[in-house]
Parts: C-alpha cells; sequence; structure tokens
C-alpha cells in the first residue's frame, strides 16, 4: 500500500512539474491534458484521477509554484529576523521579491490572485504569514502608525493592483518606476516620521506595545487575551484621532489659503 502511495505521489509531482514548466515557457493555453501528459509520459485519465480535471491540475501547479516562492521568502525573513537587519529594508526586500515574482510568473499571479482560491491556498497563506513577520518587526521598532494588520493589508493590496497593472501594460510600455512610487506611498501611511513626532508618538508606542504583549509571560493567558483587546481598541481610536486631526489640517491650510 505504501508502495503504491508512493508511486501515486510520484507521479503526481511530475505531473505538475511538466505542467509548471509548460506554463512558465508557453503560458497557460500550452497546458493541456494531452500535452502534459505526453510530456510527463502518463495516460490522460491518470491526470483526470489525480487532478479532476484541468482546472484541479492548474490549482495544482500555480499552487505548487506559489509555495515555493512563499518558503524561498521565508527563509530570508528568517534570516533578517536572526541576524537583525533593518526591518524596512526587510520589507522593501519582500516587496519587490513579490513584483519579480508576478512579472515572471503572470499566469500563476493571475490564478493565486483570484479570491475564491485564494480563500482555499496554503500557499497565499504561508505568504500572508512571512509578510505578517515582515511587518510585525517593524511594528516592534516603534515606526507603525497604524494596526499591523493594517500596514500588511495596505502592503498586499498596493502589490496586486500594481501587479495588475503593469501585467496590463505592454512591457515595451510599462512604468518602470511604479512599484518604488506605490510601496513608498504606502509607507508614508504606514511610518512614523523619525523622529517620532509629537502627534505620532502615543500610536506608534501603543502599535509597539501590542506587537510584544503576547511575550508578558507573567500575565495569565486571558489577561493577555484582555490586554490585546483594549490595546487593539486603542490602537483604532488614536488611529481615527489622528485621521480627523489630519483631515483638520488639511481644512484649514486650504481655508488660510489666498
Amino acid at each position: 500500500m505504501s508502495d503504491t502511495r508512493s508511486r501515486r505521489s510520484d507521479t503526481r509531482s511530475r505531473i505538475v512539474d511538466v505542467a509548471a514548466r509548460l506554463l512558465s515557457d508557453h503560458g497557460p493555453a500550452a497546458v493541456t491534458t494531452r500535452g502534459v501528459a505526453e510530456a510527463a509520459g502518463v495516460q490522460a485519465p491518470t491526470i483526470y484521477r489525480l487532478f479532476g480535471d484541468k482546472d484541479g491540475l492548474m490549482d495544482a501547479v500555480a499552487e505548487h509554484v506559489m509555495l515555493t516562492h512563499a518558503s524561498a521568502k521565508a527563509v530570508v525573513a528568517q534570516a533578517a529576523s536572526a541576524q537583525d537587519l533593518d526591518p524596512l529594508e526587510d520589507v522593501r526586500s519582500g516587496w519587490q521579491s513579490q513584483i519579480d515574482f508576478g512579472l515572471a510568473n503572470p499566469a500563476v499571479f493571475r490564478l493565486l490572485s483570484d479570491p475564491e482560491r485564494v480563500e482555499r491556498s496554503p500557499a497565499a497563506e504561508s505568504g500572508k504569514r512571512v509578510l505578517g513577520a515582515r511587518v510585525h518587526r517593524i511594528a516592534a521598532s516603534g515606526r507603525l502608525r497604524v494596526s499591523e494588520q493594517r500596514a500588511a493589508d495596505l502592503l498586499q493590496a498596493a502589490a496586486i493592483g500594481v501587479l495588475h497593472t503593469l501585467l496590463a501594460t505592454p512591457p515595451q510600455e510599462r512604468d518602470g518606476g511604479l512599484a518604488d512610487a506605490m510601496l513608498e506611498a504606502v509607507l508614508h501611511q504606514i511610518l512614523t516620521d523619525e523622529p517620532v513626532r509629537a502627534d505620532d508618538g502615543p500610536l506608534a508606542t501603543t502599535v509597539a506595545f501590542r506587537t510584544v504583549a503576547p511575550d508578558l509571560t507573567a500575565l495569565s493567558g486571558s489577561e493577555q487575551q484582555l490586554l490585546g483587546e483594549w490595546l487593539d481598541r486603542a490602537v483604532d481610536a488614536l488611529s481615527h484621532d489622528q485621521q480627523l486631526h489630519r483631515t483638520a489640517r488639511r481644512a484649514g491650510a486650504r481655508d488660510a489659503a489666498p
């Protein structure tokens, strides 16, 4: 029985590898059941038996390619943390890695940017965890002016938007500075200035404290949970107040303009 499972796993891996190569070299149109079966040295019914249909095969291919990429990102992020490298530079590196991956693997990116596929994708979840870890390091340094979740969501949404825009544009017409400009715009929204300004201090400090709250082992589990809820509420309130303050300042500046 174990030999049968092993052969089945080997066959499945071979088919996925072949399909991934065809997808990368020739695009989605090349990933046909017949073409993949011939290249993998199997009969077409084997593909249906293992993957259900072509969509099932494409899902497996996208997951395989993305999981490989996510695993590589995790290694880089863990090394940056272990070496105590600048967390902001780590985020910049991760951003560029994601942009490069999407441009090099447009078919996989489009498959995994489908919300229905993302929901059931372990690779996408792994990528989110890596991004979350990078954002957590920035929060721990006292540089975030928003919650960790909001910062991660903004970075992810921006990267997806940039990639969709670039991939919809002929390569020779793409704006080479678009990705960098978008990253800087997001960083401006989520980071405090250096040194921390007075109006950013309470929020940045609260966000930083929230990152270490789970490590306060002197508190019981229920106390840690309660503290986390209080700090989350404080972050939301401070973020809201800060946004109102900025809006009022902009309005005042417009009214004062000649």
